[in-house]
């Protein structure tokens, strides 16, 4: 199978989302999450000259590639300014410049003011003086497809022109998102047949939701190589994202990429996390909700020789199936969690079960599968999630320049325990006391919170309820909670009892 190399930009283009900036150690921290876990082929991680802080992130990663035997991996995005970018990037150790040209002869006249033959010459001496300090170059050919539209015979001059200079990789921008992927095979084409030799990379941009789909046409129309941003990250409408990049060309170009499709769902939660830009629910392999079945027909499908299953198995992206519940899921995605849970019911049992939860779907009610056993026990009177732990009383307090403290008394199994413990916020000394309790008198584990949100409820006002989600890390599992209160504290409060309650069951 052909291999085609995956660049990363996340660092880079990535960066001009807006509103995203990532500080040097977490550019670093990426950096190696890209290469070491995920397996990209390379990463852009900066442009020249833009701040001092920008160097020494720079001057960071490639001291840490330089030690870890993948320094070539590592590029920059350099001008066409001379020697200045070239300097630049050398005196921050690294080794490729992806130098920026222009693609399209508009921009060569218009923005720069030059003939197509001054801005060759500039191109070319920018090239020889950075290979003369030690530097790969790759060259962007910026504009590209609007100059394939407009004035082709100019960018087929100014590759003809450069091929000899000793570039790597000439890459090609779709750099306003304007093309559809009947113009990409077009242009990918030509160029490739003109040029047989040339390995060419293709840089998708979002703005017509086209860019995996563009990405798809130029690998199969013959790029060697693809551009991508994590969690499709970018100016704009964003970059093509790596990991739909990835199933995509895995699933239906018949070639191969070097990345670990396994890491890519944690990968999306680092960026995430560091970008502070949330993950869409429904974005493809990463978002919540797209390896979640919903309808009851699907789960049942699912049961009979998984028939709603494709070649997008969650295994392969690290994660797991899961079955919704709520007013349209139905018996089937019921039996689904009740199996997973090892709870066994008659028909009648799941039929009131079923009531229930769909009665909850009516009224907005969030249900998740963490709250069946309790669903469970409200419905059939019985104790199968009985409330082993209550919360008995508590106090948490504030003060001007003290640490919030927290007194809390419970009940576990009919015993009664009661601790105080200080803490960052009143809910940390509320979580604090209560690990007291699970740790030092029971000698149980008590689990770790990994998320956090906190949200008006569908339909609710900023001066109604809130809702609190909590998403907890117990031996490998995650547990999902969430909390329901007029009061923040005490929503979180009622999901951690609730996680509470889960665990000691």
């Amino acid at each position: 199978m052909r291999h085609i190399e995956i660049m990363d930009t996340t660092l880079r283009d990535g960066e001009q989302t807006s509103g995203v900036n990532f500080v040097p150690h977490e550019k670093l921290l990426i950096a190696r999450f890209l290469l070491q876990n995920a397996k990209v082929d390379r990463i852009e991680i900066a442009s020249a000259r833009v701040s001092e802080g920008e160097r020494d992130s720079v001057a960071e990663i490639c001291s840490w590639a330089g030690k870890n035997g993948c320094l070539e991996r590592v590029e920059v995005l350099g001008f066409v300014d001379g020697t200045t970018s070239a300097d630049w990037i050398a005196g921050c150790g690294a080794k490729v410049m992806n130098l920026l040209a222009k693609g399209s002869e508009r921009h060569c006249r218009e923005q720069l003011g030059k003939t197509p033959e001054e801005h060759f010459e500039q191109v070319r001496a920018a090239i020889e003086y950075a290979r003369g300090k030690g530097l790969e170059v790759n060259l962007y050919l910026e504009d590209w497809s609007n100059g394939m539209k407009n004035s082709p015979e100019y960018v087929f001059f100014l590759v003809e022109a450069l091929k000899g200079c000793g570039i790597r990789r000439f890459m090609l921008p779709d750099t306003l998102g304007v093309l559809s992927p009947a113009k990409v095979t077009e242009y990918v084409g030509q160029m490739v047949s003109r040029f047989p030799e040339i390995h060419f990379d293709f840089h998708a941009h979002n703005d017509y939701d086209l860019a995996v789909a563009n990405t798809l046409a130029a690998v199969k129309a013959g790029c060697r190589g693809a551009h991508t941003c994590v969690n499709g990250l970018g100016e704009r409408a964003g970059n093509a994202p790596l990991a739909s990049v990835q199933a995509v060309l895995a699933d239906m170009a018949e070639v191969e990429t070097g990345v670990d499709e396994s890491r890519l769902h944690e990968l999306s939660r680092l960026v995430s996390s560091y970008s502070c830009t949330p993950i869409p629910a429904n974005r493809p392999i990463v978002g919540d909700n797209v390896f979640t079945q919903v309808a009851g027909v699907h789960a049942d499908g699912d049961k009979k020789n998984n028939l709603y299953c494709n070649d997008l198995l969650p295994e392969r992206f690290g994660r797991k199936r899961e079955y919704a519940l709520g007013k349209t899921s139905g018996k089937a995605n019921i039996l689904k969690n009740l199996e997973n849970m090892h709870l066994d019911l008659t028909p009648e049992q799941t039929r009131r079960v079923t009531d229930r939860i769909i009665e909850l779907g009516d009224k907005k009610e969030t249900v998740t599968p963490d709250d069946l056993p309790f669903i469970v026990s409200d419905v059939l009177g019985h104790d199968l999630a009985q409330e082993n732990v209550k919360l008995l009383s508590y106090m948490v307090s504030t003060a001007h320049g003290l640490k919030p403290t927290a007194i809390v008394k419970m009940e576990v199994k009919g015993k009664v325990y009661q601790e105080q413990a200080s803490g960052d916020g009143q809910y940390d000394a509320f979580v604090r006391a209560v690990r007291h309790i699970f740790r030092d008198h029971l000698k149980l584990e008590f689990p770790w919170l990994s998320d956090y949100s906190v949200s008006i409820p569908p339909g609710g006002r900023t001066d109604a309820l809130v809702q609190t989600r909590i998403d907890w890390d117990y031996n490998g599992r995650t547990i999902h909670t969430r909390g329901l209160d007029a009061d923040q504290v005490e929503a979180a409060i009622k999901a951690t009892m609730k996680m509470l309650n889960i665990i000691v069951q």
